[in-house]
């Protein structure tokens, strides 16, 4: 068997930590299967090395944070390298440049175009343990590039792909994908397993367990992706195309605090206007969630959307460089906001789901501010104060109406 396994930050914080998950790799490979090791930085470097990078420039281009940010992932291949090797067994370390890990030029939040397996196949029947940098990849340019936060997990399952690994192990510092973060909601339960489909929406709406590219990425190419702690031996989360028909109203909470809501007031009630604000931020790679937008009203409307917070700036200086030509009156902003989400496959052949999230978030004392919803999901945008509170209310209020559904 071919096996690509991910382990996180977490995994590998320290030297023991390290040591734990190079004698589970090994525990792989001594059984005969070859082993490819896909590793993000360890604990808190990231965050350590944009801090350093603050320090010095905090309007430093995404070009050199990407160089700068690609550091960690290096640092922690080449620590593992070695504590493998030094348990008596041989592997390498590869970082994105050496293995052919092509970008497209999106500093920052890159997307993968191609990966050359050739020297992976090589050092495969070298019979080396192959440890590769997650997050980064390499650019027309010859530049480093990075691919979002938790992009490690997009490179382990476009990997997987490529290789046409037997099974994608991503390993976290939780034994699976929750109903809700157990870390907020002491009820959440563990899924055996969950939808491709769903997992992208939880992804997408601000569960962490997964980067949403890597469920798309999983889903296409249908990898055998599964999702298990490295600091137990609980059995995980598969995710796969179909899950068993007996399950839940819904599959999961997320919130969102990466949020924020921009209003651009008092624009003409007239066709292309909200094209003509939308193309602008397409233009500058800025994207839109929730929209809403008002009745039109004395020949004007307004028009509310989020953004993440890191776009909220330029989002507001792009509109208001071009206030004269899109022909509105001001704009505001917040952002003390957070989404919160309600995500499965039942929804839309059982009604009143809906209905279910209002009233916990009425019993709860929170006001809504914006809604969306789709097929497998509904949406609404709260006080950031209020999200912790509200998922609690929310995911317990769903998991005793399953009991009721069920019985």
């Amino acid at each position: 068997m071919l096996i690509v396994q991910k382990y996180g930050g977490s995994s590998v914080a320290n030297a023991e930590r390290i040591f734990n998950v190079a004698k589970r790799i090994i525990e792989a490979y001594d059984k005969g299967n070859d082993v490819v090791v896909v590793l993000s930085a360890q604990g808190d470097t990231t965050d350590e090395l944009i801090e350093k990078a603050a320090e010095i420039n905090p309007n430093a281009s995404r070009r050199e944070m990407d160089m700068l940010l690609s550091t960690g992932e290096q640092q922690s291949v080449a620590l593992m390298a070695m504590a493998i090797n030094a348990l008596g067994r041989n592997a390498i370390s590869l970082n994105a440049f050496q293995v052919g890990i092509d970008t497209n030029s999106n500093y920052s939040n890159a997307r993968i175009k191609t990966i050359s397996t050739e020297r992976i196949h090589l050092e495969l029947e070298k019979k080396n343990i192959v440890i590769i940098t997650g997050f980064q990849g390499i650019n027309k340019y010859d530049d480093v590039t990075t691919l979002g936060r938790g992009g490690s997990d997009t490179s382990a399952v476009a990997l997987a792909a490529k290789l046409n690994a037997d099974i994608c192990e991503i390993y976290t510092d939780v034994d699976g994908v929750y109903t809700a973060d157990p870390r907020v909601v002491k009820s959440a339960e563990k899924l055996e397993e969950i939808s491709y489909d769903e997992m992208l929406e939880l992804a997408s709406l601000g569960a962490k367990v997964l980067h949403n590219r890597s469920v798309e990425l999983a889903k296409k190419y249908n990898v055998n992706l599964v999702v298990r702690s490295s600091l137990t031996r609980a059995e995980g989360t598969l995710v796969k195309e179909e899950t068993k028909v007996e399950k839940m109203l819904i599959s999961g909470v997320a919130s969102d605090k990466d949020v924020s809501r921009i209003s651009v007031i008092g624009i003409e009630d007239v066709p292309g206007k909200a094209f003509s604000i939308f193309s602008l931020l397409a233009k500058e790679k800025i994207s839109v969630d929730i929209i809403l937008q008002s009745i039109g009203r004395d020949n004007s409307k307004d028009i509310s959307f989020t953004v993440s917070k890191s776009d909220l700036q330029l989002a507001l200086d792009v509109l208001e460089a071009n206030k004269e030509r899109l022909g509105f009156k001001e704009i505001t902003h917040r952002d003390n906001v957070a989404k919160l989400s309600v995500v499965g496959a039942g929804m839309a052949t059982n009604p009143g789901v809906a209905s279910l999230m209002f009233e916990a978030l009425f019993d709860a004392g929170v006001n809504i501010s914006m809604i969306s919803t789709s097929e497998i999901k509904i949406s609404v945008l709260i006080d950031e104060a209020d999200v912790d509170a509200a998922m609690v209310a929310v995911h317990d209020k769903f998991k005793n109406a399953t009991k009721n559904f069920r019985n």
